[in-house]
């Protein structure tokens, strides 16, 4: 088995897993990335359309840190950890400073100040975009900066699938395979980053790449940490729906934000029903839920959709500002300056996972986290744009510690060593649940139950069932093990996605209210008095809560 030793170790290939490279490098410390996919192309960031939260007084003066701390919280149903809240507000102007020395070219204004737009939840026009292709812009930035550094070792194509503990529950580094000759890997550091992204590829429609398959929250759950709030998955109100190869493919909030409307089958503009101020500007759980409930009742399309309308702003807007946007459509046939696109929900975004602290800290030692594998910073409902934000904002944070720890066990003339007995244990080889069953089979079941059960609406006999179905699945993996035929990451993953899918629906029959994302038919109103506090999921299934952060908003107040 090859082994690599490093200073930091970084698993991921998206925008937080690159700036914490990127950071941790800046300290002239050797650092290995990881990335199961294309770095920089696998991840959900390169993916974003809309854009980048910032509050920019030369741009809007109007706007404050105040008010977007408040616009976070409060669409996040008072869920998020206000700390990591006030991080975010705080520092995201700097790290769009950042991605401008790296490179990255921001749409301005006639008068050179940085263009925002409006996005649904937020009392001002704060996000800062590239027209409608900012994850890339972003993404191609972060590149070019990483490959100006040569501390930085980057390994593709490479699956993390465990990590590596010591007896006192310390990180040392991950256990790997090299899935292009399919050989294992270990790589010892004295500090661990967590980057992996999110898991929606557990649902059948969705906005996310192949690779989001919640490794990292399965990854984390081996290793004894807790997950928080995995009942909250957050469904983009607006993914294509047609034609069927293209379904989930994510049509960006950018569409909104530039006047989009939303229409049914009757051509009426149904969100006046449901957010009459906000209208297509509510935030995603809003909207994801009326535009479902409008399908269910019969008000949808032949598609199976409704309508998203921009046929009445200018040509030139929708060619300059929604440029992705019109020619993802026209490569299927539809001219959106003419005629409007068809849309339904599509799952998008975790805003539970990995608990983090201010500096990015794990409750496992040497362990940190940051972007969507973690939890707390947005709650039970994610604004558009503030994901982007949290990738370089925390992926900086995560960086910076990390590189902290290592420089001061460097110091101490340490080395990244691990047990002996923690490589050799037969448990630990990727090959150890290879077997019978076939993994695309078991995908198809488990997403079959995750849509139909833990998706935009749940119930607790809905939940019980999942979660029976889930366990079935679970049992037939440990008695006759995944076959690898597809591949071995594909087997591997569908280990990860069954596990991650009982967390979410065990935390979903737990949570006994409607919050945000989460709603349960059974119970559709949210509950300040008993359930204003986080669910943690703990490695061995059992669940439990923990206050939440409530220093500055509480709802309960008035």
């Amino acid at each position: 088995m090859e082994r690599i030793e490093c200073d930091v170790l970084v698993l991921g290939g998206g925008g937080a897993a690159l700036r914490a490279a990127i950071e941790a490098a800046h300290h002239d410390l050797n650092v290995v990335l990881v990335s199961k996919g294309p770095l920089g192309r696998s991840g959900c960031t390169v993916m974003a359309e809309g854009g980048y939260n910032a509050v920019l007084r030369t741009a809007s003066p109007d706007d404050t840190l105040d008010l977007h701390f408040r616009d976070t919280v409060e669409g996040g149903a008072y869920l998020n950890d206000q700390r990591l809240v006030e991080i975010l507000v705080r520092e995201a102007p700097d790290r769009l400073l950042d991605l401008e020395r790296y490179g990255a070219v921001f749409t301005r204004r006639e008068d050179g100040t940085l263009a925002q737009r409006p996005f649904g939840g937020q009392s001002r026009p704060r996000t800062c975009y590239a027209g409608d292709r900012t994850g890339h812009e972003i993404t191609m930035a972060l590149l070019d900066e990483l490959r100006r550094l040569d501390r930085v070792r980057t390994l593709e194509h490479v699956m993390a699938y465990r990590l590596i503990t010591d007896d006192e529950g310390r990180v040392l580094g991950a256990l790997c395979v090299d899935l292009d000759r399919e050989e294992e890997l270990t790589i010892l550091a004295h500090a661990t980053i967590l980057a992996t992204g999110g898991a929606g590829q557990l649902y059948p429609i969705t906005t996310n790449p192949a690779y989001k398959t919640g490794d990292g929250y399965a990854m984390a759950l081996h290793a004894g940490c807790p997950l928080i709030d995995m009942e909250m998955v957050q469904f983009h109100p607006t993914g294509m729906v047609h034609p069927e190869s293209a379904r989930g493919i994510l049509v960006t909030e950018a569409v909104r934000g530039e006047g989009g409307r939303l229409y049914n089958a009757d051509g009426e503009r149904f969100m006046k029903r449901y957010d009459p101020d906000r209208m297509e500007l509510a935030t995603r759980d809003v909207v994801a839920r009326a535009i479902y409930r409008e399908i269910r009742e019969g008000r949808g399309t032949e598609h199976g959709g409704v309508y998203l309308d921009v046929t009445h702003l200018p040509d030139e807007v929708i060619e300059t500002k929604l440029e992705t946007t019109l020619r993802q459509f026209l490569r299927y046939g539809v001219d959106i300056r003419k005629e409007p696109m068809e849309v339904a929900p599509t799952a998008h975004h975790f805003m539970g996972g990995v608990p983090i602290n201010e500096r990015a800290e794990t409750p496992l030692p040497r362990l940190f986290a940051c972007g969507e594998v973690t939890g707390g910073v947005h709650g039970a409902n994610r604004l558009g744009g503030n994901a982007l934000a949290d990738t370089q904002v925390f992926g900086r944070r995560a960086g910076l510690h990390a590189a902290q720890l290592a420089l001061k066990l460097r110091r101490r003339g340490e080395r990244p060593r691990a047990p002996a007995s923690r490589l050799t244990d037969p448990e630990l080889d990727p090959w150890a649940h290879v077997g019978e069953e076939d993994p695309l089979e078991l995908r198809r079941e488990l997403r079959q139950v995750m849509w139909r059960h833990v998706g935009l609406e749940r119930s607790e006999r809905g939940l019980k069932r999942a979660i029976q179905r889930l366990n079935e699945l679970q049992d037939r993996v440990n008695e006759r093990g995944v076959d690898d035929g597809p591949g071995l990451r594909i087997a591997l993953e569908t280990v990860n996605m069954i596990q991650v899918g009982l967390a979410v629906a065990r935390s979903a029959l737990f949570r006994r209210e409607s919050r945000g994302a989460h709603y349960r038919t059974d119970y559709p109103n949210r509950d300040d008095e008993n359930w204003l506090k986080h669910t943690v999921y703990r490695p061995d299934g059992r669940l439990e809560t923990r206050p939440v952060d409530l220093r500055r908003l509480d709802p309960r107040s008035g």
